[in-house]
C-alpha cells in the first residue's frame, strides 16, 4: 500500500512558477516510479512527468519540456514539479502517482493516486 500527499497548488498568472510537492509513504517497491499527471475540465488525465527511481531517469509529456522539471527528495520521500513559464493552458487538478513499474505508470493501471492539488493558470 501506497499513501501520496500533494501540496503546492494555487493560483498564479501566466508566466509564473510554482513547485508542487507529493509527500510519499509505504512499500518502496510500489513506488519505484512517480509522476505527475493532470486533468481539466472535460478533458482526459494525462502524463506530465515521471521518474523512473530505478535507472534514475526521467520523462517528460513534449507540452512540458523545458518549463517543468521533475526531482525527488530520497531522504524526505518527496516528489517535486517545479513548474516554470506557465500558461493558462497548464490549468489542472494535478496529481502524484505511483507505481511498480513506469509502464504501470504510463498505462494509468495498477497505480497508485494522490487527492491532487489545484493549479489555476490566469493569462
Amino acid at each position: 500500500q501506497v499513501q501520496l500527499v500533494e501540496s503546492g497548488g494555487g493560483s498564479v498568472q501566466s508566466g509564473g512558477s510554482l513547485r508542487l510537492s507529493c509527500a510519499a509513504s509505504g512499500a518502496i517497491d510500489s513506488r519505484a516510479c512517480m509522476g505527475w499527471f493532470r486533468q481539466a475540465p472535460g478533458k482526459e488525465r494525462e502524463k506530465v512527468a515521471s521518474i523512473n527511481n530505478v535507472v534514475g531517469t526521467t520523462d517528460y509529456a513534449d507540452f512540458v519540456k523545458g518549463r517543468f522539471t521533475i526531482s525527488q527528495d530520497n531522504a524526505k520521500n518527496t516528489l517535486y514539479l517545479q513548474m516554470n513559464s506557465l500558461e493558462s493552458e497548464d490549468t489542472a487538478m494535478y496529481y502524484c502517482a505511483a507505481a511498480k513499474a513506469c509502464w504501470w505508470l504510463q498505462l494509468q493501471q495498477n497505480t497508485y493516486w494522490g487527492q491532487g492539488t489545484q493549479v489555476t493558470v490566469s493569462s
